[in-house]
């Protein structure tokens, strides 16, 4: 288990915790995917396409595979999501072999530092394409809204995207993260946290909500105590 969190709106509050580990993304990679075609689009001074906002609609709110890896083709595959990686400024994160993006290895960190390119301040994507993709983040359909969504208190707003995937590699045991933002109440959290070697797919979705709703709530405990 890796997990990292701050408030937009609270500089000092944040957390990490077990940083070193490099799980991989799962379907998390979708946001970097989606954000990569966005600032393509922006490069050529365009809108996406109808065909582009179908696939991106596809990719993040139903988290569809093959959408996503004509989406992969389309941004350059590794190479060309490597390149908005580094203009993201993430520091841990390798894009997966061939045609293999859930197999990307990242942090939470870096996770994070994918959040932070959907909110005001430095990022490299405009306004209306911020807006956007938290909008299709906003609205994933209902079997897929678990996760950091726990950390939600009444009448916050969520934008997630979860990733989950039995890996060879881990014996069949399971990744499952969830990453997104939780904003309302005085607070606007950036949460990622990201698990492996699950015994099943609903232990690691019971384990990542428990960490994001324990994490969020000691966060907002220590912004009281600094305010």
């Amino acid at each position: 288990m890796t997990v990292a969190v701050t408030d937009l709106a609270a500089d000092r509050a944040a957390f990490a915790y077990n940083t070193r580990l490099r799980p991989v993304t799962a379907s998390t990679v979708k946001v970097d995917i989606v954000i990569a075609l966005l600032l393509r689009a922006q490069r050529e001074h365009r809108a996406l396409t109808a065909t582009e906002r179908a696939l991106a609609e596809r990719a993040i709110k139903y988290s569809d595979n093959a959408a996503t890896t004509e989406l992969w083709h389309r941004i350059g595959s590794g190479s060309g999501l490597a390149a908005v990686h580094k203009k993201l400024g993430l520091r841990h994160t390798r894009p997966g072999p061939g045609d293999y993006w859930g197999s990307t290895v990242t942090s939470a960190t870096d996770r994070l530092r994918v959040l932070a390119a959907l909110s005001p301040g430095r990022s490299p994507l405009g306004a209306r394409n911020r807006k956007y993709l938290l909008s299709l983040m906003m609205n994933v359909t209902p079997t897929q809204a678990w996760g950091i969504s726990a950390a939600a208190g009444r009448g916050d707003r969520v934008a997630l995207k979860n990733g989950w995937l039995p890996r060879e590699a881990d014996g069949g045991r399971w990744t499952i993260n969830s990453i997104g933002r939780v904003r309302g109440g005085g607070h606007d959290l950036l949460i990622a946290v990201l698990s492996s070697r699950n015994a099943s797919m609903s232990d690691g979705v019971t384990t990542v909500q428990h960490v994001a709703e324990l994490v969020a709530a000691a966060l907002e405990g220590t912004s009281a105590q600094d305010g």
